[in-house]
Formats: C-alpha cells, sequence, structure tokens
C-alpha cells in the first residue's frame, strides 16, 4: 500500500520506518526542512536502537521517502497517518492545534477514497472533532481510524516489529479490511489485533500509560516508607512481584517518571475528569507523588550536606528520562540538575546519548557535559546516578573511590548492591533501602 506519515517525530518516525519494512511504499512528511534533509541523507533526528538501519535500508530500497510537500504524498496515498505533536497546555489539557492543523491540509489533499489514521496521542472524543474538521474541507470519502501507539523509548522497533497488541478504533467495515491487511505482517504468529470504538481506543491509550506511572508512584510512596522503617524496597519489590495477579514489572522505586509520555498523559487524564465532573482522584495523586519524588531526592542530598549546596561540584552519571534514549523531556535528572544548578552548585555530566539534548535544557553556565563516564568524577563532593544506562552497572568502584572527592555515590536507580558497596568502603544512599558506610 501508499501510505503518507504526518510527522517525523518519535512516532512518526518509527511508524514510518517500519511499515516500509513490510514492503509497503511510505512517504514521511514534516514542515522542518532540516529533518528531512538530514533523514534524506541518511541521519535520524533522534537516537533508537535499531530505528537509523531500518531507515537506510528502506530508503536505498526506494519504499522509503522524505518530504516537506504534503499535498504531494497525501494525494498519491491510500492510508495517512497523523503523528504531529500534541503537547500539554498549560491547564494539563491537550494542545490539538498541530493535529487540526494536519488534519485539515490532509482533507484538502486527498485526491480519493482515504484511511486517515490518528497515532497521535489525542483526547477521548478527538475522534468526533477531527471527523468533523476533514469533512468540512473534502468532498473525498474517507474513514477515521483511532489508532494509539504503545511503543517504548529505548524498545520502539521491537515494539512495532512484534506488537503484544494492536488497537484500533473504527465504525467502517472498509476501513477495518485495509487496517487488517496493513498490520498482517505483524499479526502472523497470534491475531492481537483489538478492535473497538473511537472513543474506546483514545481513552485506552490513557489508561494504559495512567496505570504503568500509578505503579511507579505507588512504589515511590513504598520507598518512602522503608526509608523511615529501615525497610529494603528491593525486597518489597520481590515479595509484591512474584504474586501473579501484581507482577514485576514497573515496580521499581527511582527518581520518578519522565519522559514525554507519562507526565502529558497523566494531567490529561486528569483534565478529561475535571471536565466531566468526575475527578480521577487516584491519577491525581500519581502526579503528586511523582512531583515530591524529585523534590524528596533533593533534599535527601541537601540534607547530607547541612543544606550548604554552594560551590559544591557534583557528578551526573545518565541524563535521559531512561536508558535507550536521548530524551530528555520530562527527565527526572534534568529537574534534579536544575534543583541543584539553583542552590548553586556545579555540575559534571555523562549521558551516552543524551548530551546534546540535556545542554540544550541545561545551559553551559555551572555545568561541564564530558563524553567519558569517568571525567565527570575528579573533584566532585559527591556521585548521582539518574539513568540507568548498562553501562552504569558495573563501573570500575575503586577506580570511583580513588577519584572523588568523598566516597560518596547518591544512586536514584538502585543499581548497586547493599552489600558490595559497604565492603568498598563507599558511603552510598539509594531509594527506600539502608544507607551504608555513613549516617543514614
Amino acid at each position: 500500500m501508499k501510505l503518507a506519515v504526518i510527522g517525523s517525530g518519535y512516532v512518526g518516525l518509527v511508524a514510518g520506518a517500519c511499515f516500509s519494512n513490510t514492503g509497503n511504499d511510505v512517504t514521511l512528511v514534516d514542515v522542518d526542512p532540516r529533518k528531512i534533509e538530514m533523514l534524506q541523507q541518511g541521519r535520524t533526528p533522534i537516537y533508537e536502537p535499531g530505528l537509523t538501519e531500518v531507515i537506510q535500508r528502506n530508503a536505498a530500497e526506494g519504499r522509503l521517502a522524505f518530504t516537506t510537500d504534503l499535498p504531494s504524498a497525501v494525494a498519491s496515498a491510500e492510508v495517512v497517518i497523523l503523528a504531529v505533536g500534541t503537547p500539554s497546555a498549560a491547564d494539563g489539557t491537550v494542545d490539538m492545534q498541530y493535529i487540526e492543523m494536519a488534519a485539515r491540509q490532509v482533507a484538502r489533499a486527498m485526491t480519493g477514497y482515504t484511511v486517515v489514521i490518528t497515532k497521535s496521542t489525542v483526547p477521548v472524543g478527538a475522534h468526533s472533532r477531527l471527523t468533523e474538521l476533514m469533512s468540512g474541507e473534502t468532498a473525498q470519502p474517507f474513514d477515521y481510524v483511532a489508532n494509539p501507539e504503545f511503543l517504548k523509548e529505548g524498545a520502539a522497533v521491537s515494539d512495532f516489529l512484534k506488537p503484544d497488541r494492536v488497537i484500533i478504533g473504527l465504525t467502517s467495515q472498509r476501513a477495518l479490511s485495509i487496517m487488517r491487511h496493513l498490520y498482517a505482517p505483524f499479526m502472523r504468529r497470534s491475531e492481537r489485533l483489538l478492535v473497538m470504538d473511537p472513543a474506546s481506543a483514545e481513552l485506552t491509550k490513557y489508561a494504559c500509560n495512567c496505570m504503568l506511572a500509578t505503579r511507579i508512584s505507588f512504589m515511590n510512596e513504598m520507598a518512602r516508607l522503608c526509608d523511615h522503617y529501615g525497610a529494603n524496597i528491593d525486597l518489597v519489590r520481590q515479595g509484591m512481584g512474584g504474586d501473579q495477579r501484581i507482577g514485576p514489572d514497573f515496580l521499581y522505586a527511582s527518581l520518578g517518571y519522565g519522559g514525554s509520555c507519562f507526565p502529558k498523559d497523566v494531567k490529561a487524564l486528569i483534565s478529561f475528569g475535571r471536565a466531566a465532573k468526575q475527578p480521577i482522584h487516584i491519577v491525581e495523586a500519581v502526579h503528586a507523588v511523582n512531583e515530591l519524588q524529585g523534590e524528596q531526592v533533593f533534599r535527601r542530598i541537601s540534607r547530607h550536606f547541612g543544606d550548604k549546596l554552594a560551590g559544591r561540584k557534583f557528578a551526573m552519571w545518565g541524563l535521559a528520562f531512561k536508558a535507550g534514549t536521548d530524551d530528555v523531556r520530562e527527565s527526572p535528572a534534568i529537574a534534579l540538575a536544575q534543583r541543584l544548578l539553583g542552590a548553586g552548585a556545579s555540575l559534571a555530566v555523562h549521558d551516552p546519548q543524551a548530551l546534546d539534548t540535556a545542554r540544550a535544557a541545561l545551559g553551559d553556565k555551572d555545568v561541564a557535559y564530558c563524553r567519558h563516564m569517568y571525567e565527570v568524577l575528579p573533584q566532585a563532593d559527591a556521585l548521582i546516578v539518574c539513568t540507568e544506562w548498562p553501562e552504569y552497572r558495573s563501573p570500575d568502584f575503586r577506580r570511583m573511590r580513588q577519584t572523588l572527592k568523598q566516597p560518596l555515590i547518591f544512586d536514584g536507580r538502585n543499581l548497586y548492591d547493599l552489600d558490595w558497596m559497604a565492603d568498598l568502603g563507599l558511603h552510598y544512599v539509594s531509594v527506600g533501602r539502608p544507607a551504608v558506610g555513613g549516617p543514614k
């Protein structure tokens, strides 16, 4: 089939590349000529494992093209995918201006029957609004399909090629036939296509992300209780995760959740509930707990130094909101760095992929960006581990102890074994576990 994907952000790039990988002819459209030029040169504007290789291979085979010319891309397409940004507005609601603009442009460019798929995360009821907008701009027949994405950053290509389920919301049997054909290559082992109405598909996206965020915030609350009572959150997690009704996923205490999805979708679901006069109290609490978690970690660091951080230097490992990406949007590491800078500290930071995106968020004042992980350590008052990159999991602790001004580690990801840290003589402070090697 011939597809046009509108938007070359995270969702659009992965969707376009992966659909071309199954033999479709895909044209990816973006308003930013710099992105298009970069993609035409075989480079990707984001870091995502495996994505560059899929893009380069399918572009070389002629199945994947890039353009700023939306009308020409849409005119020849049987399927159009909307994958433009839907950021949060100041009040937590979803800003629909970009996707509404794209929908109007698509409608004007269609030359025959078209299936219009929304992969952007949109509010419940957006299908009615976008269908109405497009109907006012074209006489061509079309069907609207809600098709939310459930990709994990750092594993998006694998998730797309081997989905655990694909959700489509529609009312047309004609569109359903096309969607089954489009996703058939991903369903060879078992049928995982879930068909529902558009409103249910839209709400499912928010419900899933908010449930995962809830598990993270719950564990961070349990970690605070562990700190108070001298318990160990790792042991609590093992006891919970062993229950088949609960399972082990997303039960890790940390600095809190971040990224482009969870914070935005949590705030959006809160706004939906308020608009319906049905407050989502659990999700409101999830958001409040996450906001508090980063502040709690900062306070613990500050208390250790007698609330006197001015003039101190901190080393930081990890700036992306999670491993496997260069995304620093809503990153707890960035928020913590900003708090430390605001208190008068200086930073030496390392991240395998996110140094450039972090520089755009933090600037250069009092921040040294280091290309090698051990470069951050000399004369640092402490090391703060913020992201669970593999290279941070088994570092040279003896070298760290010799290089740091004092052998102090604050671990926001609970990467290291408590007994091992004690044996090495390191003062080690993690989340929801007893501190070792120094005062608790």
